[in-house]
């Protein structure tokens, strides 16, 4: 861990891409990126099928269209959030100001916190609507897709729960 004011040891001095690269909350920022796309990309890609005779559209989540907006909303806010934070983590360590560093430190740790949270109700939301899914729901595809994005739903959860536990540490610096 760095020494100084919320993580950073001085303000201006040089940047090194590969100290930057390989931060854990870089590699943890990039990872929660890389799930937020996976898991709006299979609901957008097969998470939406037509019923096999109707040709409504509906969400492969046991026909509920919220199960499919809720993994499709958080994905996109989620890979747009870490990429905020990862564009903020390039200018921090040339922050002098100490409060300004420590409001940074605090909304990434409540941002971080939040998407745990959200993570969480998305994948026990879209697990649930999984397992009372109709197996005639997904007989022309899209059921592997559903389950990537369960699966990642979890992983995200793991990665922005390590994103709270790195930031928090800086708090204690």
């Amino acid at each position: 861990m760095e020494s100084g004011a919320y993580g950073a040891a001085r303000a201006g001095g040089s940047f090194s891409l590969e100290d930057f690269v390989r931060r854990p909350e870089t590699i943890l920022r990039a990872l929660s990126a890389v799930f937020g796309i996976i898991v709006f990309g299979c609901i957008l890609t097969d998470g939406y099928v037509s019923k096999p005779k109707d040709l409504t559209i509906v969400c492969i989540f046991n026909e509920n269209m919220d199960a499919c907006h809720y993994g499709v909303g958080i994905g996109v806010l989620a890979f747009l959030g870490a990429l905020g934070f990862l564009a903020v983590d390039v200018y921090f360590p040339n922050l002098s100001n100490v409060n300004t560093r420590k409001y940074i430190v605090l909304s990434d740790l409540g941002f971080a916190g939040l998407w745990t949270f959200l993570w969480f109700v998305g994948f026990c939301f879209l697990a649930n609507q999984w397992a009372s899914t109709s197996p005639n729901l997904y007989v022309f595809g899209g059921a592997d897709n559903a389950r990537a994005a369960i699966a990642f739903s979890f992983f995200s959860i793991l990665s922005w729960v390590s994103l709270v536990v790195v930031r928090s540490s800086f708090m204690q610096s």
